[in-house]
């Protein structure tokens, strides 16, 4: 089940819950604060999910769900449209990109960079409420 769920009031009916995922999205970009971090454009992988609240089953329309090839698009366009120093920050604006679609109530996106250690992969992973939903806890 999705960590989404977790954070979600009491009583909020999950009977049509869907959770759609960008899964390891690879781009190259600007990310980090040290100067051998920002010389050239490094590996990030981007996963997103996002939990849909609907009053009941979706049809077979993409014009329904999230449209996740347009989330891939927009992903692609700010990773390359400017450096980021920290991938908090860079998470907050790809989170920003998933309100875009009415039905999101909640989401997560994990940024990892690969490449920083030999024995190791960093990375940061937030979670956000529409606003309706977190002023009602």
């Amino acid at each position: 089940m999705s960590l989404l769920f977790r954070f979600l009031p009491q009583g909020v009916d999950i009977a049509h819950a869907y959770v759609t995922r960008l899964e390891n999205y690879t781009v190259g970009m600007f990310l980090g604060i040290h100067a051998h971090e920002l010389e050239r454009p490094q590996p990030v992988l981007i996963t997103v999910e996002m939990l849909s609240l609907y009053d009941g089953p979706v049809g077979d329309e993409i014009t329904q769900v999230v449209d996740y090839d347009f989330l891939r698009l927009e992903i692609g366009k700010l990773a390359s449209a400017q450096k980021f120093a920290l991938q908090e920050h860079f998470c907050d604006r790809v989170a920003a990109l998933c309100w875009a679609f009415p039905p999101v109530i909640a989401v997560a996106v994990e940024s990892t960079k690969p490449d920083i250690y030999p024995d190791a992969a960093v990375g940061c992973r937030i979670v956000r409420l529409r606003d309706a939903i977190a002023s009602s806890q």
